[in-house]
């Protein structure tokens, strides 16, 4: 299902998302959902689409919002050169960590990049004097912007989201020529049996590793629309925990999806919204809620749903047979 109508997907999860923000309980949460949905989306595209399940994306996420505030503080940039800034330092740092991770597989992938990741936070911790140490990079504040003379306010909620919306969808566009191209069917080869994938004269090492510094970009500028969203950058955003939320909101959406990822981020952060007005111990709420979507819905939820569109076009009455 995932390859039926590859051409509308954009303008579809577009359409979707143009509306999203008027049905949220209050605009902000619609703007997070926005920002770690296509977080979500860059490691999706490693481990959804190439089948390698890293446990240290939150460095690009951290280092893509902390040189955009670095780049807008101390060396004024404006804003959208400062995002560019936070896109390629987060490429730079995804090719040193994939060279260095792609080399092994399976657990050993998984542990490296956590090692690594790790490595990332404690360096970004310990240079207070860029990055703010433990209090974060704080002080962040986004120029007034004007389109065509008209003054765009970025303080306003709304505005904000149609504003990050733009680099959403670029992004989301991208991916989808990404996927749509030869180089997304090598993707899904070395996933499904990388063996075979490099026996057919694929480089898979490479492929890996470009796949590496793509997700790395694109977590990288949602890190940066964080920044620009909060005004400020946390070090929480390099931790290991940050990672684990990439992995739950792909995995609840459904990982291999387009939309997934948006859905994952929806469900989670409305249900940390949510639980964290009735109880001090929402994560093991949403803990044994990640467990029972995993168990009843193993392709996500967005995956299932998926399935049964698909299962229902097979059995319906026009289709060929």
């Amino acid at each position: 299902m995932n390859h039926l109508f590859p051409r509308l997907r954009v303008p579809a999860v577009l359409a979707f998302l143009t509306l999203f923000p008027l049905v949220m309980p209050y605009q902000a949460l619609a703007v997070n959902i926005l920002i770690f949905g296509l977080y979500a989306v860059g490691f999706n595209l490693l481990f959804g689409y190439t089948g390698m399940l890293s446990f240290g994306h939150a460095a690009f996420f951290g280092i893509g919002g902390y040189l955009t505030g670095i780049a807008m503080l101390d060396f004024a940039v404006p804003w959208p050169l400062a995002i560019l800034a936070g896109v390629l330092c987060a490429m730079l740092g995804g090719g040193v960590i994939g060279f260095l991770a792609i080399r092994t597989r399976g657990i050993y992938f998984s542990m490296v990049t956590l090692a690594l990741g790790q490595i990332v936070y404690y360096g970004f911790y310990k240079a207070e004097g860029w990055t703010g140490g433990e209090n974060g990079l704080r002080g962040i504040t986004v120029a007034p912007l004007h389109l065509l003379g008209i003054p765009i306010d970025f303080l306003n909620p709304l505005t904000k989201y149609y504003v990050i919306l733009v680099f959403v969808g670029i992004a989301l566009w991208f991916v989808s020529r990404v996927l749509n191209s030869p180089f997304g069917a090598v993707m899904e080869a070395i996933r499904e049996n990388e063996k075979r994938a490099a026996a057919c004269g694929y480089d898979v090492v490479r492929t890996k590793l470009l796949v590496f510094v793509l997700s790395a970009g694109l977590c990288g500028l949602a890190g940066a629309l964080r920044a620009l969203h909060l005004s400020i950058v946390p070090i929480d955003s390099l931790h290991y925990l940050q990672s684990g939320q990439a992995v739950m909101m792909c995995l609840l959406g459904g990982m291999g999806t387009f939309f997934g990822p948006f859905v994952g981020a929806g469900v989670y952060l409305l249900l940390e919204d949510t639980l964290t007005n009735l109880t001090s111990h929402w994560m093991g709420a949403v803990g044994i809620i990640f467990m029972l979507c995993v168990i009843f819905f193993p392709k996500g939820i967005w995956g299932s749903v998926l399935d049964w569109i698909e299962g229902w076009i097979v059995r319906s009455p026009w289709h060929p047979r």
